[in-house]
């Protein structure tokens, strides 16, 4: 039974709010302490999303970060809206012997899963799995700004998604 469109351009959001959450906005702070120290407080942005048949829309997110466990450890709840509709997820997310590991739930539609990855320097790679999709993130943290690339396997109605996100305040 194939996705609809709207399952499947909710799961790419999805997958871009997960990936937001586990870069180091200052990789040199990992040897001192957990990666996601420097991620905590509010962030905000927007780009876009390409589905499919190569049509786009553009997004706005806004993200809360609560760290813990001196950075190896962080909540989430991301709000995104695209230019036809919007969603809420909530993740929690560990540092782990080398490995990014979590769960997430997106509450407006009770979905979730899981999501596994690795960081290397200011890079991050993940994996991340639910019941109706699954999706591959590339990100890259500097100072105060992540940018987010994200690609879904062939076949999907999302190709490809684009996303920077901004510290607040």
């Amino acid at each position: 039974m194939a996705a609809s469109p709207l399952k499947a351009r909710m799961a790419v959001l999805m997958a871009v709010g997960f990936a937001a959450l586990f870069v180091p906005a200052n990789p040199g702070q990992t040897q001192r302490s957990g990666p996601f120290s420097s991620l905590a407080g509010s962030w905000a942005g927007g780009g876009s999303l390409t589905v499919g048949t190569g049509a786009k829309e553009s997004l706005r997110c806004r993200a809360q970060y609560q760290v813990g466990s001196a950075g190896a450890t962080v909540g989430v709840r991301l709000r995104c809206a695209s230019d036809s509709y919007k969603f809420e997820l909530q993740s929690s997310v560990r540092y782990q012997n080398g490995e990014v590991l979590g769960d997430w739930s997106e509450t407006t539609r009770g979905a979730a899963g899981r999501l596994t990855g690795s960081i290397k320097g200011d890079r991050l790679d993940v994996r991340v799995e639910g019941q109706t999709f699954s999706a591959l993130l590339a990100l890259t943290t500097r100072g105060d700004r992540q940018s987010i690339s994200i690609t879904a396997p062939v076949g999907r109605e999302m190709s490809e998604a684009r996303i920077t996100l901004n510290r607040q305040g």
